[in-house]
């Protein structure tokens, strides 16, 4: 049995950081419990890397399929402190195919979270909204942050069915806004909460904002001054879906969230300044929750 399983995706990131990284052009992006990750990788030595690092946190990658002869997918991040632009090979990201996905285990799943969809889509797509009810019918909850969108179409085809089996979506503010098609963040949260689902939206510096149809809470990190901001968004995910695991209610699991998301950027790299869950949450003891209007 497992805490949480992920579907999405799987490679390592190479930063670029200082003073002087910022590209010519604009681009944008075309562990705390039992855990096991389903992602694509080559057979290369970046795909063996990536094995090694997860099996030395503890993370179960037996479903993790292998591509013979194919490369492994690459991001190069270039930072500067609170921005960043990522660059990401796509390779074998992109064939995670439902086959991939091993009969039964997400019935086996207290939680089952889908990331990188937009990277998914055209093939996991059509099929992930059935795996998603099927999980949920055994008692999993379901949670999904779909990252930045390549294509710019933003959910145009299996977005909608996929939606409605997440308990849970957690964007940025900034992808939330076009996932809505708005630039209104409170009527992007009703938009994208109409089917019945929750929403947490990654506010940056700012926190995080909660909503569930009926609830709407704050929550706001004390000010740091960012290192670097890589993975900081995942790291919310892991504080909060943390938080969830071992019995919060959503509004209390924001402060983990923004605690594990505040203490990654004091390091280089989503995992530079990574914590445990005693010390997110003894960090959340400083993230207030309050009502938004």
């Amino acid at each position: 049995m497992f805490d949480l399983v992920v579907i999405g995706d799987c490679n390592p990131d190479v930063l670029v950081l200082g003073d002087d990284v910022t590209p010519a052009f604009g681009q944008q992006e075309k562990l705390v419990a039992s855990m096991a990750l389903v992602a694509a990788i080559g057979d290369d030595a970046a795909g063996g890397f990536m094995l090694a690092e997860l099996a030395a946190a503890g993370v179960d990658t037996a479903a993790m399929p292998v591509r013979p002869r194919s490369p492994t997918g690459m991001t190069v991040v270039l930072s500067q402190g609170d921005d960043r632009a990522i660059l990401t090979a796509e390779c074998v990201i992109g064939t995670l195919t439902p086959a991939d996905i091993p009969a039964g285990l997400l019935a086996r799943a207290r939680h089952v979270h889908v990331s990188s969809y937009f990277l998914l889509e055209r093939v996991l797509g059509p099929d992930l909204p059935a795996l998603l009810a099927a999980a949920r019918a055994a008692g999993a909850t379901t949670s999904l942050d779909t990252n930045w969108d390549p294509a710019g179409t933003w959910g145009a085809d299996y977005f909608p069915d996929v939606l409605a089996q997440a308990d849970l979506l957690l964007p940025n503010e900034a992808e939330a806004l076009r996932m809505a098609g708005t630039a209104d963040l409170t009527a992007a949260i009703a938009s994208l909460t109409k089917a019945g689902g929750a929403i947490a939206v990654k506010l940056g510096a700012r926190g995080a904002r909660y909503a569930d149809g009926t609830r709407q809470y704050l929550a706001t990190p004390p000010p740091l001054a960012p290192v670097d901001t890589t993975g900081a968004g995942d790291c919310f995910n892991a504080g909060l879906l943390a938080g969830l695991l071992n019995g919060l209610q959503p509004p209390e699991a924001l402060a983990p969230g923004c605690a594990t998301g505040a203490a990654s950027t004091q390091g280089v790299g989503g995992t530079g300044r990574a914590t445990d869950l005693t010390a997110a949450l003894a960090l959340a003891a400083d993230v207030p929750v309050h009502p938004a209007a």
